[in-house]
Order: C-alpha cells, then sequence, then structure tokens
C-alpha cells in the first residue's frame, strides 16, 4: 500500500483501501475513514480556528483477530503516518515499577523520527550509492598517495588534561613522504580502476569478499541509573563528539561481500549527508501533526469493582493517561512534545469490563466507539482468497520459492473455512489468526519435504484437507488417553 495525497483520500477512498486488505468490519472503516478525513479537513482550517480542533479519538470493541489492529495499521500506512502499537496493560502508575505512559510518546517520535530518516536518505541515495562504489573500488584496487598524513588521536581523557597544551597537539601530528611512483605504473593501475569500476557495474564482483572500515558503534548509552528513564541515559560518543577533531572517527574492521558493504557504506554516507537537526524537528512535527497511537487491550486496565487491590492501579494508568489524551507536553530527548492533536485508537474486547467502567473523564476523550463483528465462516472464505494479502496467496507464494506449486479447489477453500471456525467456536476464539493454524497443520508435510520435490504439483481439494484433519482429530482424541 502506497502513500497517497491526502486531498485525494476522501472517506470513500479510504474505505475502498483497506477493502483491499481487510474484510467486513464497515463500521470500523467508515469511523477511522472519517478520523483521518477530519485531519485533512483541520489543515484548511485559518491558524486560530484550527487549534480548536482535536481529533476525535476512537475506540474499537471486538474479540481477538477481528482486524482492530490491522484497521489502524493500514490507516497509518495509507498516509505515511507515524504509527506504534502500545499494550495498556505494560503501563503501571506513577510510582510503581513498570513502564510510565509518557513512554508511548517518547517511541511515537522515535518511530516518526527514523521514519523522517528514511525519507532524507532517500533523497541523497544515488550520491551516497556512487560515494560507495568509490570507496569499494580504492579496497579492491588501491591508489598511491603522495603523501600521507599520519595523525595520532588521543583518547578523550588525554585531551582533557593536555587542553592548552599546543606543543603536545603539534607533537602529535607527523608527515610521511611516500614516493611517487613512476608514470607507467600509475597508468596501469588507472587501466585497472576501470577495468574493475566496469565489473562493479555489471554487477560480477558481488560475492568478493573484501574488509572495509565502518562506524564503531560500541560506545553506547551509559546504563540507566536508579530514577532515571531512558531519556536521560547519556551517551559517551556525544560527550566527546565536540572534544575530538572532526567527531568520534572510531572505526573498526568488518570483512563482508561486496554486495553487502556496498549497502552498509551507501547508509553510512547516506547518513553524513543529511542535516539530523532538521530531521529531528520534521519528526518532532510529524508526530504531534499526524501520529497514531493505538492502546491494544485498553479494557484491561479497567476495574469492575469500583473496591480496592489491582482495581486501584488499574484506575491509576487511567489517571495518567488521561492527560496524554487530553493534551499535554511532553519531554523526550528530541525536544518537548504536544500530544494535542494525535490520534489515539483504543481497542479491546470488553468481555469483563464496559467502556461505562472507565472513569468519565477518559470515557469523554474516547467520543467514538464502533462494535466489530465476530467473523462468520463465509467471512472466512473471503480472508482466504479476497484480500491482495489472502492467506491462500501468502502459502502459495511461499511454497513457489522451493519450487512447489499449490493449487487449491473451491470446495477446499470452503472446507478450511469450515473447520477454522468451527475451532473458534468450539475452542478459544482467535479469529482470523485461526486460518494460519489451520494452514500450518494442513500443509506441514508438504512444507516439511518441499526441498526435496523436483516441481512438484499439489492439488488440495476437500478430500485432501478432510483427511489431514480427520487424523489430526484422531490423534487428539488419543492424547487423553497418555500421561
Amino acid at each position: 500500500m502506497c502513500a497517497i495525497e491526502m486531498k485525494e483520500l476522501t472517506p470513500k477512498r479510504i474505505v475502498s483501501e483497506l477493502n483491499r486488505y481487510i474484510i467486513g468490519q464497515e463500521k470500523a472503516k467508515k469511523a477511522v475513514a472519517v478520523s483521518l478525513r477530519n485531519r485533512y479537513r483541520r489543515s484548511l482550517l485559518p491558524e486560530a480556528e484550527r487549534d480548536e480542533f482535536t481529533p476525535k479519538n476512537i475506540i474499537l470493541m471486538g474479540p481477538t483477530g477481528v482486524g482492530k489492529t490491522e484497521i489502524a495499521r493500514r490507516i497509518a500506512k495509507l498516509v505515511s503516518a507515524p504509527f506504534i502499537k502500545v499494550e495498556a496493560t505494560k503501563f503501571t502508575e506513577v510510582g510503581y515499577v513498570g513502564r510510565d505512559v509518557e513512554s508511548m510518546v517518547r517511541d511515537l517520535v522515535t518511530t516518526s523520527i527514523r521514519m523522517v530518516q528514511q525519507e532524507k536518505m532517500k533523497e541523497v541515495y544515488e550520491q551516497a550509492q556512487a560515494k560507495a562504489e568509490g570507496m569499494i573500488l580504492d579496497v579492491l584496487v588501491p591508489q598511491h598517495k603522495k603523501q600521507q598524513k599520519n595523525e595520532t588521536l588521543m583518547n578523550p581523557f588525554e585531551i582533557l588534561s593536555k587542553m592548552g597544551n599546543n606543543t603536545a597537539a603539534s607533537n602529535s601530528q607527523t608527515t610521511e613522504v611516500v614516493p611517487v611512483e613512476d608514470p607507467a605504473k600509475e597508468a596501469a593501475i588507472q587501466t585497472k580502476r576501470a577495468e574493475i569500476k566496469k565489473d562493479l557495474a555489471a554487477g560480477k564482483l558481488e560475492d568478493e569478499v573484501i574488509e572495509i572500515d565502518v562506524d564503531d558503534d560500541g560506545m553506547k548509552s551509559i546504563g540507566m541509573m536508579a530514577g532515571m528513564n531512558e531519556d536521560m541515559s547519556i551517551s559517551i560518543g556525544n560527550i566527546f563528539d565536540g572534544l575530538i577533531p572532526g567527531g568520534n572517527k572510531k572505526k573498526k574492521k568488518r570483512t563482508v561481500k561486496v554486495s553487502e558493504a556496498r549497502k552498509i557504506i551507501t547508509n553510512q554516507e547516506a547518513t553524513k549527508m543529511i542535516d539530523m537537526d532538521e530531521v529531528h524537528e520534521l519528526g518532532l512535527r510529524a508526530a504531534e501533526q499526524s501520529g497514531i497511537i493505538f492502546i491494544d487491550e485498553i479494557d484491561k486496565i479497567i476495574g469492575n469493582n469500583g473496591g480496592n487491590g489491582p482495581d486501584v492501579s488499574r484506575e491509576g494508568v487511567q489517571r495518567d493517561i488521561l492527560p496524554i489524551v487530553e493534551g499535554s507536553t511532553v519531554t523526550t530527548k528530541y525536544g518537548p512534545v504536544k500530544t494535542d492533536f494525535i490520534l489515539f485508537i483504543g481497542a479491546g474486547a470488553f468481555h469483563v469490563s464496559k467502556i461505562e467502567d472507565m472513569i468519565p473523564e477518559l470515557q469523554g476523550r474516547f467520543p467514538v466507539t464502533v462494535q466489530l463483528d465476530s467473523l462468520t465462516e463465509e467471512d472466512f472464505v473471503q480472508i482466504l482468497t479476497a484480500p491482495e494479502n489472502a492467506v491462500v496467496k501468502q502459502y502459495t507464494s511461499l511454497l513457489r520459492t522451493e519450487g512447489v506449486e499449490l493449487h487449491f479447489d473451491e470446495a477446499a477453500i470452503h472446507k478450511i473455512a469450515k473447520i477454522a471456525f468451527t475451532k473458534n467456536e468450539v475452542e478459544e476464539n482467535i479469529g482470523a489468526r485461526r486460518l494460519h493454524t489451520v494452514f500450518e497443520e494442513l500443509l506441514e508435510e508438504i512444507s516439511f519435504y518441499a526441498s526435496d520435490y523436483d516441481a512438484e504439483v499439489f492439488n488440495i481439494d476437500e478430500k485432501y484437507v478432510e483427511s489431514v484433519f480427520k487424523l489430526g482429530d484422531q490423534e487428539r482424541s488419543y492424547a487423553k488417553y497418555f500421561l
């Protein structure tokens, strides 16, 4: 799914795009489509009115595996919005051991900055790749240098102790003069470089092994001390970047194939070419204006007896989430982030608790509630074949990589759907995820021996499906007689 211009994304178009991947759940699709379109409408308002309009947060109610997370994820991908999924049960009230609720905003900012960085790196990718090709060529056929500067770098503590000592600094550098090679030898080297450059461009040297210098990421952040969150950890590398001439030049050697070296060096060079200050600024703005936070299992932090014990702690988490959803400023290592215009989508089964059991203030911050339908047998048939990422297409493509072709007839599809639906009724209802458990069992033998087959074609019909699951049911029924 590619990002589409927001002005083209009418609610009808958004639902149409979601229908390519998600079966049913029309009410939920319409709710998120309207919410997404309202963001675009807000951007067209005069600035004075714009700040008065905040996103209408949504709660999606329904059992597991009916499409709650997938709807939110596809929406975010549709508009290239920063998106994270968090589980409400992972958060604890302030003062308890566990993640604080503000960490979800920090995670969103990190995701947003990573997205912006990737976009910026794409813009300079061709330049970075050309530079990488030149560096690989230098490794394969080194050029002779007329003079070489041998710079001995002191460690940061030596720099601090000898700060201001110009004599020490001047003695740390020496110049070694290397004799210039004769013109004939130099011409031969240039001819060889031209040949190798041509082979590199033609992809003939992809499997050649070379040794390259890569940035050493060994200087990681100092471990977090008691009372510190992840944004308060200190990076040694950042402290001394300004003290060492040219920044932190520590490198390490890696032996890799040319194909891998090209990727590594291209990424390194692209990172050097972009302005990270601009990336951070744009990332913060994207998180604020178009970020989406999906809070799964939000029903699990709702108490239902109004008493004490764990319910009090759950209510504390709700009260901690409230200011973030209402709109507040969260401090991150990249700068402050306002949460006023972040879209929050809560999701949960709500089997035990109800939305009415939420604290009233938090209920008011999720004005849109949608009940998702349980999946029917016919829904399973559609999920197996209709979407662009249909389960049948996934497994067929997977085994085709080993030269094995799978053909499913219509009767087999209906039988698989019926088995999945029945298992959800009899056992735990895990929604569409049940189809994957059924397929894993159905194709277990074929998958196991796939590499031994020689361009085999398997026709999966109703009889084959019945034989596999009849045997499986017998094995499960026998299992109760064994300790």
